[in-house]
């Protein structure tokens, strides 16, 4: 969607909804989460002034109980992805390479 769109985007690490068993089991194997499949999930971008409005809409079903906002556009000159880490330092976020690990359903 960055490269898309040609915007620079910052999601911050501790606001993205991961179960913490998926954590766990993602350091256990290696393996980052951002790259592994997952199903039932929306990433909304919405003008800023309204993303808390829509998070409190997206909020009243159940099926959004856990919706959050964990990042935003903040320029349109350098199309990427930067991850704001745990720790407070950001990392650009590459596309996957190669096959991405299956979804077991």
């Amino acid at each position: 969607i960055a490269l898309q769109s040609g915007v620079e985007m910052v999601i911050e690490e501790k606001a993205i909804p991961i179960k913490d068993e998926v954590r766990a089991a993602c350091e256990m194997l290696g393996l980052d989460p951002l790259h592994i499949a997952c199903e039932g999930k929306l990433i909304a971008f919405v003008a800023g002034e309204d993303a808390h409005s829509v998070l409190e809409v997206m909020r009243d079903d159940p099926l959004g109980k856990d919706a959050a906002i964990i990042g935003e556009v903040i320029s349109r000159n350098r199309p990427r992805v930067l991850l704001e880490t745990f720790i407070g330092t950001r990392r650009i976020v590459f596309l996957p390479r190669g096959e991405l690990l299956p979804r077991i359903c």
